[in-house]
């Protein structure tokens, strides 16, 4: 009883920790891309994206899917105490990701020319050079990654994460600051070259994200070789073995995640393409793609990180409970983790929809437009935190193929629906996120049917849903009556915007202590949360 309780509170505290990580990785990013991209506006958001999405895709297929597999199979080894074989996953998973990694950099480097072109945005190319070696130094990282993860430790992960977005942010806008006036007389802007100089950051971010990590498993590499010096187990697994296991593993990780990436790179080809062929000119057609890129997945991605940090950290536990059979773990464990999901997913998906148009003007005041992105296609939020909620939970069970076919089917109601809208002149680049959303809602439903039918889950409507939506409807009223209110006693959207997205936060939690929304549970589970339900219960509100 004592060790569940223990492995209990572990849960909810690497929760946390890997929570807390990527609230700060996310903002590092939004600080780094908002002077980024009012230097080099919705054109270079365009050609910036158009690289990064081919890198993204071919990241995935390297080692993107690999931090989830091997965290599967590292913690179901430890479960039953076989360090040797655990340790033998890391050590396949490092040939690999490592080998995987190096062919993809050298493919995209010498033909980089030629994926730009296929991209329709050829001015991409310095971009997709500059990416190519990230995808070697990320692959040897995601290793390690999954490495620790699967130990229930997620400390290293955090660190080295904020510790590549650090160094990210800051070369990202100084290169894309340097490389602006390369080359161009005075007065004017190289924009190829000014994004190519925020995707160097990347690089350069991923490097230091990969010698901090490195370091953390030097200082615990002694304890794991003595644990694996003494280990004694019957069935040794072989190289060859858990090679193929992995692989087994990953590879519907990887599909189910490379399905969303090629719907953003078909996304990218689709919306250039249909743009150009309904009256806009190249340059027209790649400044609303970097709307849709470079401001709508950007901002409304941030609250979802949060879900997918929860649904990673989630994954090794509750795989460590399906191998010990505690299947009322698994299912409180489920319950929690979607629960907190919505928690956050709702009121941000309401907030940014009824505040979207003011917080483009806030964040970039050299490129205001792209407001109605947001203002329609916040609801993809919940969708998408759905679907990444569900996907991890599915992983951590063994259902690993179901992601893939939800992805599949919401990649399909995609292709479809920019074909249809994107091409009406009313809608243009609006119709690519409407089909955004209605590919997270048909993927993101089916995992979460599957998985009720699978575990026979009941999952609890009013907490998760219904609770989430009755208070975010109350946030976003109040805030946005409170923005006009502002702005009409002092016009300033600056001031507006930043004092209604404070009220909102606090009308939210109010609201959702007083139905009873958020329980102590959820409030541990959040960074803070122990020393917030201490001042809460001095205030005896809960």
């Amino acid at each position: 009883m004592e060790e569940r309780v223990k492995r209990k509170t572990s849960f909810v505290k690497q929760a946390a920790i890997l929570a807390t990580a990527s609230i700060l990785v996310r903002f590092l990013g939004f600080v780094y891309r908002v002077p980024l991209t009012n230097m080099i506006g919705d054109s270079g958001n365009g050609i910036y994206s158009a690289g990064y999405y081919i890198y993204t895709f071919l990241l995935i297929l390297s080692s993107a899917g690999l931090p989830a597999a091997i965290s599967k199979m590292v913690s179901e080894r430890l479960a039953l105490k076989e360090y040797r074989n655990a340790h033998k996953v890391f050590q396949s998973a490092l040939i690999v990701s490592g080998t995987l990694g190096l062919i993809f950099a050298v493919l995209l480097a010498v033909f980089a020319q030629e994926v730009a072109n296929f991209s329709n945005a050829p001015e991409g190319y310095y971009c997709i050079l500059t990416l190519s070696p990230t995808i070697f130094v990320v692959g040897i990282m995601s290793a390690f990654r999954g490495y620790f993860q699967g130990m229930n430790t997620m400390v290293p992960t955090a660190i080295s994460q904020i510790i590549e977005q650090v160094f990210n942010a800051f070369f990202s806008v100084y290169l894309a600051y340097l490389f602006l006036s390369y080359g161009v007389p005075t007065g004017q802007k190289n924009i190829p070259l000014g994004a190519a100089g925020g995707t160097m950051g990347t690089g350069i971010g991923a490097v230091a994200g990969l010698l901090v990590i490195l370091f953390s498993y030097l200082l615990i590499r002694p304890t794991i070789k003595k644990k694996v010096k003494r280990c004694h187990q019957a069935n040794e697994e072989s190289r060859k073995d858990t090679i193929l296991q992995l692989l087994k593993t990953a590879w519907p990780i990887i599909a189910g995640t490379a399905v969303f990436s090629i719907t953003n790179l078909i996304d990218m080809k689709m919306v250039m393409h249909i743009l150009e062929n309904t009256g806009h000119t190249h340059e027209n057609a790649l400044l609303l793609y970097g709307q849709l890129s470079g401001k709508y997945v950007t901002l409304t991605t941030l609250p979802v990180s949060i879900s997918t940090a929860l649904a990673t950290a989630a994954l090794p536990s509750i795989a460590s409970s399906v191998k010990l059979k505690e299947f009322k773990q698994v299912r409180r464990k489920m319950n929690l983790t979607f629960r907190l999901s919505m928690i956050i997913s709702v009121p941000a998906a309401v907030g940014i929809g009824v505040l979207g148009d003011p917080i483009i003007q806030l964040l970039f005041p050299n490129a205001k437009e792209g407001g109605t992105l947001l203002m329609v296609g916040a609801v993809s939020i919940l969708f998408l935190a759905l679907c990444q909620t569900a996907t991890g939970i599915l992983q951590g069970i063994g259902h690993i193929k179901i992601p893939v076919i939800g992805a599949v089917l919401g990649a399909i109601v995609k292709i479809i629906l920019n074909y249809v809208l994107i091409a009406i002149p009313q809608l243009n680049v609006l119709g690519a996120v409407l089909s955004t959303t209605g590919c997270y809602l048909v993927a993101g439903v089916f995992d979460v049917i599957m998985l009720s039918k699978i575990t026979a889950v009941k999952f609890d409507m009013m907490g998760t849903f219904l609770k989430p939506i009755a208070g975010s409807t109350v946030m976003g009223i109040a805030s946005l009556a409170i923005y006009h209110i502002v702005n009409m006693l002092y016009p300033s959207n600056t001031l507006a915007t930043l004092t209604s997205i404070l009220f909102a936060v606090g009308i939210y939690g109010l609201v959702m202590l007083l139905i009873g929304g958020i329980t102590e549970e959820d409030l541990r589970s959040l960074p803070m949360g122990t020393k917030l339900i201490g001042i809460l219960r001095r205030f005896r509100m809960i």
